[in-house]
């Protein structure tokens, strides 16, 4: 049986946005990699799926590694290519015991860099204002730290998923899971500002229930979060760079360190597995032997 290349990706990305629930950047990525590897077949002169063999793969993340990709751009690659061909073996009967054997390469063990709680301060003291865009900065700022919720959350959310009564936010993670997240006073009063006063005036009059806009009143992109967290930083004396992840690592961090325990910390995160959470109190460990190392007399 000869299997249309095309017509097979385009089968797998429907099963994976409709049957495994993935969000449309993990399926953006994941047709991406097998665009990238259905065009190194070409150069092999491989024309057929049926032609392909563990030798083509195994050549194929050879070359990752030659171009010095990161190992966890690499491991995402073979997810794709695997999960790719045991979604042929079962519409096709395709044989693909020897992708399911493709090496994983080990993530690099780097430690998620987050704010200390002075810095944080620092960030959050200089970026005070009464401007719509800077009570909306404030309130974006407020909003990742307080519930340490990804970009894409944030700027998924809608009018209708803040309850402000009590404090609560209904976020829509990773695979179509829907979780609730507490937030704090702080979080509360930036948010309540924003919405009541300064959203309305930044719609300028265009109609969306997006909870944050643009300077346009288009809803924010994760491109833009980017940017204003970027900005934000700009007008500290904090030589730190940020990105949306870091608030991330920092929410999870300091949930820890100030007593929280793991599973709830993975249920705020919406972690599907205890072991993404786990790597924070890797995290922690280190800052209690930093400042072990700092305060003890004979250190």
């Amino acid at each position: 049986m000869i299997i249309n290349q095309q017509q097979a990706l385009q089968q797998f990305i429907t099963y994976i946005q409709l049957e495994k629930n993935y969000s449309m950047l993990t399926t953006s990525a994941y047709e991406q990699d097998l665009h990238e590897f259905f065009n190194f077949l070409m150069q092999e002169n491989v024309e057929k799926l049926e032609d392909v063999e563990y030798l083509h793969a195994r050549l194929y993340v050879t070359e990752l590694y030659n171009d010095q990709k990161a190992r966890a751009t690499i491991s995402r690659k073979i997810s794709s290519i695997r999960s790719f061909f045991r979604f042929l073996h079962r519409e096709y009967d395709f044989d693909d015991a020897s992708f399911q054997v493709l090496y994983h390469p080990k993530k690099e063990s780097r430690l998620p860099r987050f704010f200390y709680e002075e810095e944080l301060s620092v960030l959050f003291e200089a970026n005070e204002g009464e401007t719509p865009k800077e009570v909306r900065e404030q309130a974006i700022l407020e909003l990742l730290y307080a519930t340490g919720i990804r970009v894409s959350e944030l700027t998924s959310i809608e009018i209708k998923d803040v309850d402000l009564s009590l404090s609560i936010l209904r976020v829509m993670g990773k695979g179509r899971k829907e979780r609730y997240v507490p937030f704090g006073q702080f979080a509360h009063e930036a948010l309540q500002l924003y919405m009541e006063e300064m959203r309305p005036i930044l719609m300028k009059k265009k109609q969306h229930d997006k909870l944050f806009v643009n300077m346009r009143g288009e809803p924010l992109t994760a491109r833009g979060v980017r940017y204003i967290l970027n900005e934000m930083v700009k007008k500290t004396q904090l030589t730190t760079a940020i990105y949306p992840h870091m608030i991330r690592h920092t929410f999870a961090t300091h949930l820890l360190n100030n007593g929280a325990d793991l599973r709830t910390v993975q249920e705020l995160l919406g972690h599907a597995s205890l072991s993404s959470t786990q790597v924070y109190t890797h995290v922690t460990k280190e800052h209690l032997r930093k400042t072990y190392m700092n305060a003890h007399p004979r250190a």
